[in-house]
């Protein structure tokens, strides 16, 4: 069987992609090759790759990367995980599907370094719903 191809979409591919991309792919990587990438490369925010390891994920190999890297690559799916992206997102080849989920961004969080975590956990977990949602309905 061939895997889907998806391609997750943030501002800066630090965070909410990257927690999209690590869940997808333990979710299910038997049926498809996941991507992520920001429509600027920054850098991998070590609260995701804290909260990503509470529930067993390791992405901390990840890197970020730029959106340039994978035009002209078809794609089944394009999911944009923030209002910038969607915006910013250029056509792909092919039939790739587009969808959109606005989640807050978790690297604005402000107070201590607790509470910015007690937000990064909450996105993960609305992004790990969502993803759920997504593989009921492919």
């Amino acid at each position: 069987m061939n895997k889907q191809k998806v391609l997750i979409l943030c501002t800066g591919n630090s965070a909410r992609s990257q927690m999209a991309d690590g869940l997808l792919r333990q979710m299910a990587g038997d049926r498809f090759d996941v991507k992520s990438a920001g429509t600027i490369a920054s850098f991998v925010r070590p609260q995701a790759i804290a909260v990503m390891a509470e529930i067993g994920i390791d992405i901390s190999g990840h890197r970020s990367k730029c959106l340039d890297e994978f035009l002209g690559e078809p794609f089944d799916y394009v999911i944009t995980v923030c209002d910038n992206a969607k915006e910013s997102c250029p056509i792909f080849p092919g039939r790739a599907q587009r969808i959109h989920w606005s989640f807050d961004d978790p690297a604005e969080a402000a107070g201590d370094a607790e509470t910015q975590l007690e937000l990064f956990r909450r996105v993960r977990d609305e992004i790990k719903g969502r993803l759920g949602e997504f593989l009921a309905a492919v």
